[in-house]
């Protein structure tokens, strides 16, 4: 396929990357001189220098009336530079085009994307906010995304040396706890990842990715760890910009008496704040400053939400928090450069709103349209994907075992009659099922292709 993408920052140069690795031409337009000489130097793509809301630089990156180009992807940092960039190419005649939205007005309601012709547009603050909450409901999990709605979910847990799983061989972690419906998908230890199978015997301080359904969640992490899950009481957020905002919005819709203090060193924000939420206590302060967050009761909080603008003071600030006492500190980072300095500081998660928008982008890229979404596991560079067997699959009334799936690829959940289940291998599939899928991110084009999935 033909593709622009409009933007080369951390969210354009990761999509172009792996769009120009499956094969696709690619032209990046980048306005910003010393990003787009990143692109020309590292990626196999062509760069048009320019802004990408121009018509003579669309044109120059191939989007004019009676155009061949197949999508286009508009990413920058700015709003109406996407939105316009997606406008001229729709009428140019690109087939599909999808945005990239900061400001949730755009996103509230599907009418500003259905009134622009604008086929896909997402802000991924509004999905990370999501998973922040899970991350606070969830306590042992280091890492969270959403499946099915909310319904399902990835978590990852790390076993602790008490738990009862400890010399426990996956084969019969069914036949010991069946009540849980869940299934582990990826075990990542002493740094190596492995993709498990039944003979697996589960260690000590494994990190555990599985899938399993959202109201279990809280109980199968108490397996793990070995620690009761105690209800929410108090969470302080440091950062007053749209996701700092999204998630107290959340919290205070989702947990009616829990204390929630949202902390910003802008005094006009705050004021501003104040007035938009109903049950968060606004401060102005620093969130660095250790004293102010004792008076703030840190060492009390169940939480700490670090989100501000700046990656750097977001990992110093959880470092902060979780020295002060807060029980979970959860830092947000933009750049892929910090996702796994949880290995090295004391900071219990860290998530990214680029990686959330890029899942998005490349979902509807990569995909059939009848496949759901896409849950990008960064860390260990695998995916979920959401997928319906359509009557004419070749998979259709096929056991697991006969499927004989490439190893790597894993059938984690099905929901079948709007209930959801843990497949074994004599599990026969039917038309109409809805397939949770398990592979490492390479290989799901191939996961896609084996289950007939148009």
């Amino acid at each position: 396929m033909k593709i622009v993408v409009v933007g080369s920052g951390e969210v354009g140069y990761s999509v172009a990357q792996t769009l120009s690795e499956d094969g696709h031409d690619v032209t990046v337009v980048e306005e910003n001189e010393e990003r787009a000489g990143v692109v020309d130097n590292e990626l196999d793509v062509i760069v048009v220098r320019g802004n990408g809301a121009r018509p003579h630089v669309l044109e120059e990156a191939g989007v004019f009336p009676g155009c061949d180009v197949d999508i286009l992807v508009a990413c920058t940092d700015h709003d109406e530079v996407n939105i316009l960039a997606c406008w001229i190419a729709k009428r140019s005649g690109v087939k599909r085009v999808i945005s990239r939205a900061r400001g949730l007005e755009f996103t509230d309601s599907p009418t500003w994307a259905k009134s622009l012709g604008i086929d896909v547009m997402n802000s991924p603050e509004r999905s990370v906010a999501r998973e922040i909450l899970e991350l606070l409901s969830v306590t042992s999990a280091v890492h969270t995304a959403e499946l099915l709605d909310g319904r399902a979910g990835i978590y990852a847990f790390r076993i602790a040396k008490t738990s009862p799983l400890v010399g426990v061989t996956l084969k019969n972690l069914r036949t010991l706890y069946p009540q849980f419906v869940s299934v582990i998908v990826y075990v990542e230890r002493d740094g190596e990842g492995i993709v498990p199978n039944g003979e697996l015997t589960l260690q000590e301080e494994d990190l555990c990715y599985l899938v399993g359904t959202r109201e279990q969640a809280w109980q199968v992490g108490e397996l793990y760890q070995m620690e009761k899950t105690r209800p929410l009481k108090r969470v302080l957020i440091i950062g007053g910009g749209k996701l700092g905002f999204q998630v107290a919005w959340k919290l205070e819709n989702q947990y009616r008496n829990l204390d929630i203090r949202l902390i910003d060193h802008d005094r006009e924000k705050c004021e501003r704040l104040a007035g938009e939420l109903e049950r968060t206590l606004v401060l102005c302060g620093d969130g660095a400053d250790g004293n102010f967050l004792k008076q703030e009761g840190i060492e009390e909080a169940d939480g700490l939400v670090c989100a501000t603008e700046s990656d750097e003071a977001n990992l110093l600030f959880a470092v902060v928090g979780k020295a002060l006492g807060a029980r979970k500190a959860i830092a947000v980072v933009r750049r892929k450069i910090y996702m796994n300095m949880d290995h090295y500081m004391p900071v219990d998660s860290i998530v990214n709103p680029n990686i959330a928008l890029a899942s998005v982008i490349l979902r509807h890229v990569r995909y059939p349209e009848n496949v759901g979404a896409l849950a990008i596991i960064e860390k260990i560079d695998a995916e979920m994907l959401e997928m319906v067997l359509e009557p004419d699959s070749p998979a259709v009334g096929r056991s697991l075992i006969a499927l004989a799936l490439p190893k790597g690829i894993l059938i984690a959940l099905i929901v079948r009659a709007g209930v959801v289940f843990v497949p074994v291998g004599s599990t026969v599939l039917q038309s109409g099922d809805k397939l949770m899928v398990f592979a490492r991110t390479d290989q799901m084009t191939e996961a896609v292709d084996h289950l007939g999935v148009r």
